[in-house]
């Protein structure tokens, strides 16, 4: 069957003409007829950038959406009046059954909480986290993170809940059967960090051998590149701070790269032959190649990438958006869930 995606196309910083440029790369790569896109936005603007897109013009329906929400809108101010908007008759869509994802650029806190009031939350789960996975160790390692951004302050219920979607999302997606996972702390020593990281930690390590995933126990900052853990888990302030260091960092090293070149013949000439290295480098490092950050826990599947996300990254994400969508992926939450209720119970008095 064809799978159908919701597009807000006029999420995101660099406007509609990326976002189907987007789609035109996933359907370039993934190929024509297996994933139908539902576009939502200002009808005339789409029909008239369509002819530039013939592809994505055969593979689309545009509804019309006649108003958009900025990047500078404040939730309280737009949440009553979003009816209208391109973002929220985009998730709607997928409340109502026609699209079985949604994938926008737009606004981080307003397209988390219009996807929480629209879609609400998976029975047993306490709040959804925001997810990507992050490049880590050799080859192409990744390590799923979360929460980065939704909830900035977490009990220890809420890390439990998180480390329960991570590793549903690293098994499904992201193909680590039993995976690793991390509490990320300031050091891995049991007294380190504060009493709620402690008492979860107390909690996992009692019961490791229940879990269904394999409980390492803390992890560090610098564990999270070194291939040590599979799932990361950590409140949404922290998660955010890691997330933008890590994009940060791989700027860094392709500036230092570029900039060495450009100052020696002989690099030059070394360059040329390892420019398969380089390659690789370059894919494990880019942050588009991990745009696609999926808002996990609810019945529904929301996926946000960056406001400045050219179309490669908005391709990206639309293929994580579709992988969510080809897995049975909230039932195995609700399965995993129901096995650890009564830890889960424990950690709750």
């Amino acid at each position: 069957m064809t799978k159908v995606i919701s597009i807000d196309a006029f999420g995101g910083d660099k406007g509609p003409k990326v976002v189907l440029g987007g789609i035109n790369q996933f359907l370039y790569q993934y190929g024509e007829g297996q994933v139908h896109f539902r576009v939502f936005g200002k009808k005339a603007v789409l029909n008239k950038l369509l002819k530039k897109f013939p592809r994505v013009a055969r593979n689309c329906t545009i509804v019309d959406a006649p108003d958009v929400i900025l990047g500078t809108d404040k939730v309280r101010d737009v949440i009553r009046h979003a009816d209208g908007t391109s973002m929220f008759m985009a998730i709607k869509d997928v409340r109502l059954g026609n699209s079985s994802a949604v994938v926008s650029a737009g606004n981080t806190g307003v397209l988390m909480s219009l996807s929480k009031l629209a879609l609400k939350t998976v029975d047993g789960i306490s709040r959804p986290a925001i997810t990507t996975m992050l490049p880590s160790g050799g080859g192409d390692s990744r390590v799923v993170v979360l929460d980065l951004g939704a909830n900035v302050q977490c009990d220890a219920q809420n890390l439990f809940d998180f480390a329960i979607l991570g590793s549903v999302y690293a098994d499904v997606i992201g193909h680590m059967p039993r995976p690793r996972v991390g509490i990320l702390n300031i050091g891995t020593e049991e007294t380190k960090g504060n009493e709620t990281l402690q008492e979860l930690n107390h909690v996992l390590t009692e019961h490791r051998d229940e879990l269904p995933y394999e409980y390492i126990g803390f992890v560090e900052a610098t564990d999270i590149s070194a291939g040590k853990v599979q799932v990361v888990v950590t409140d949404g302030f922290t998660g955010n701070i890691v997330l933008k260091t890590v994009e940060g960092t791989a700027k860094l090293i392709k500036r230092v790269i570029v900039e060495n070149f450009k100052k020696s013949l002989l690099a030059i000439i070394g360059a040329f032959f390892l420019v398969h290295v380089f390659k690789r480098l370059k894919h494990k490092i880019d942050p588009r190649s991990y745009a696609g950050a999926t808002f996990l826990g609810l019945n529904g599947f929301s996926v946000k990438t960056h406001g400045n996300s050219d179309a490669l990254a908005f391709a990206n994400a639309i293929r994580y958006a579709v992988d969510l969508s080809n897995a049975d992926f909230n039932d195995l939450i609700v399965e995993r869930v129901a096995s650890v209720s009564k830890i889960r119970n424990e950690l709750s008095k």
